[in-house]
């Protein structure tokens, strides 16, 4: 499949090939871009101060066919959000983490104490091996925090942050598997084909992700998420505490209901760890 570049970044790259009144054009484009994907030739060059074979010139400069190829893919850009073309102002210092932080995890509180979490419990639970999937940022770290939680209690877990390999590993499982799927969106297309694939040869499938999108409805059981990005764009995305809220939940939810398992397990552990690195008896199990 064919992409093409982000034009603006494209105009950016070449301003300094741009001869004189070219650049008025590329100028005016950032100063309003709005304009200039609604105006008509005549009305951009009048705007920009250039004559219309200028604006033509400048469309083809910057790797346009044309004006109207111009303008749709300066239209293209615009639908991308307009925060990613003009600067929001920053909220004051480095609290703003924390305070956003703070803000996702009260939002998905509410979500998840709604939500079917026993049974997610009882699913994982009575699984032969959990399989976790994830692919882009957030979710690739967040599907091998899962593995990285339960692998400690003692469950059978894998994870596969990766694009294809999910899709490979789904047809392998049978219904006495269970699939743990992450995804903000739930519109990735990896993840949603790699859930039906999953379903297909009986394995339950369990998301975490929005409710309504695309792997949601691909899902047996969802445990609901959801992001609220801001328009300061420069700020990492705060979906991924809500994701790590999740897991922690169900990793919990399975320590308690094996309480003295668990704890045996967690104690070899913080042994075996402890003949490792050394340290005093409250150092993290492993993080």
């Amino acid at each position: 499949m064919s992409q093409q570049i982000d034009i603006l970044s494209g105009i950016t790259a070449s301003v300094g090939s741009l001869s004189e009144s070219e650049r008025k054009v590329a100028e005016l484009i950032f100063e309003d871009i709005d304009f200039v994907t609604e105006a008509s030739i005549t009305g951009i060059a009048h705007r920009a101060g250039v004559s219309e074979a200028t604006v033509t010139r400048f469309s083809r400069s910057v790797g346009c066919a044309n004006v109207r190829d111009l303008k749709l893919r300066l239209t293209r850009a615009l639908a991308a959000g307009r925060r990613f073309i003009q600067d929001a102002d920053p909220a004051e210092g480095p609290g703003v983490v924390y305070d956003i932080a703070t803000q996702t995890l009260a939002l998905n509180r509410e979500l998840l104490l709604e939500a079917d979490v026993a049974g997610a419990v009882e699913c994982l639970d009575g699984a032969r091996q959990i399989i976790a999937f994830g692919c882009g940022g957030g979710s690739s770290v967040m599907c091998q925090e899962l593995q990285f939680r339960l692998v400690r209690l003692g469950y059978a877990v894998s994870a596969y942050p990766q694009g294809l390999l999910p899709r490979m590993v789904a047809s392998t499982l049978d219904p006495a598997d269970v699939v743990v799927v992450l995804s903000v969106s739930g519109y990735t297309p990896e993840m949603v084909e790699s859930a039906q694939v999953a379903r297909q040869y009986g394995a339950r499938v369990i998301a975490i992700t929005a409710v309504g999108s695309p792997l949601a409805d691909n899902a047996d059981l969802v445990l609901p998420i959801a992001a609220r990005e801001t328009d300061f764009i420069l700020h990492p995305s705060a979906s991924r505490y809500a994701l790590m809220a999740a897991i922690d939940v169900l990793a919990l939810e399975l320590a308690l209901r094996h309480r003295d398992q668990a704890r045996d397990k967690l104690r070899r552990l913080k042994i075996t760890l402890d003949d490792h690195r050394g340290g005093d008896n409250r150092q993290p199990l492993g993080d």
